[in-house]
């Protein structure tokens, strides 16, 4: 059985604090409960409405935030909070109870949105619901064993590839088909997936630098960074602070691959939007090689890409 960890994470109101697992806690709904007695549903929040200070308690797929009252500071009981949800989880404690629908509680409805992106074969699909913990990416149906949605995408003939992160998913379209024939479509049918309540990936933990088994697997990309040397190191920070960002936003994703000193040359994996874009090799030159150079002088001088 996975162990549950857990991540503290401020929010832009002070009152709020948010306590993100690596485990989804609940697949297809939001909760939010004012009091004890909207909580019946939760045993989970109804055990947090005993701290005095515990105003409101959101329930998401992998967060759990609490808005506290004034009588306290974060700062002072926060990783008591955490301390006790990670003893509640990992104990087997009842999240939400599943068949008790006695309570209404505030659903998110669901909604996709359509956006082109630099590659004009991939197309993204945002979902306002976070979809998964970490990315990975499907080169065709033999890959989608624990992945459900991808597996069902790829009956549509024109589907290529699959990449799916945090709250979109992009296709890769065969030439065969034209993006104003088939986006309204996709979205459709991704749309109504989501809301029917069915999985979109199985057996799924936040691994360590967001690489999935089935990405490492098919990348060979380092598992931890333990093992890497002071420059692997100071690029992996530089790819997920400023680059990676970016990347997402386009609908893909750039992973550390390997650094070889004598050559001074940084090799980095595309996925998703990235992988085959034909704007992506000069990204690559101007943007990205040049951050490398600017920041990790006499150490980094040139930057090339695989696809995932």
């Amino acid at each position: 059985m996975n162990t549950y960890t857990i991540n503290i994470e401020p929010t832009s109101n002070s009152a709020i604090l948010k306590f993100e697992t690596n485990q989804f806690l609940t697949r297809h709904e939001s909760f939010e409960f004012g009091n004890i007695e909207e909580a019946q549903k939760s045993p989970l929040a109804q055990q947090l409405f005993h701290l005095p200070f515990v105003k409101t308690v959101f329930i998401a797929q992998n967060f759990i935030a609490i808005e506290k009252y004034n009588i306290i500071e974060w700062a002072d009981v926060q990783e008591e909070v955490s301390e006790q949800l990670l003893d509640y989880l990992n104990n087997d404690g009842i999240i939400i109870k599943e068949e008790d629908t006695a309570t209404p509680s505030k659903k998110v409805p669901v909604t996709v949105y359509a956006e082109t992106t630099p590659n004009p074969s991939v197309m993204r699909f945002v979902a306002n619901k976070k979809l998964v913990i970490a990315p990975t990416e499907f080169k065709n149906i033999d890959a989608t064993a624990n992945a459900p949605i991808a597996r069902e995408l790829f009956n549509f003939p024109f589907v290529k590839e699959i990449f799916i992160d945090e709250n979109y998913i992009s296709i890769n379209k065969f030439d065969i088909a034209n993006w104003d024939e088939i986006a309204m479509e996709l979205r459709e049918f991704i749309t109504k997936y989501i809301q029917a309540g069915k999985d979109i990936v199985l057996k799924e933990t936040l691994k360590t630098g967001t690489e999935t088994e089935n990405v490492e697997k098919q990348t060979n990309a380092p598992t931890s960074t333990e093992n890497l040397d002071p420059v692997s190191k100071q690029v992996i920070d530089i790819l997920e602070e400023y680059i990676k960002p970016a990347v997402a936003s386009d609908g893909g994703n750039i992973m550390f691959d390997s650094y070889n000193e004598e050559t001074k040359t940084v090799k980095v994996i595309l996925q998703g939007a990235c992988s085959g874009c034909p704007s992506s090799t000069a990204t690559l030159k101007n943007g990205i090689e040049t951050m490398m150079r600017d920041m990790l002088k006499g150490q980094v001088e040139y930057v090339e890409a695989v696809n995932g």
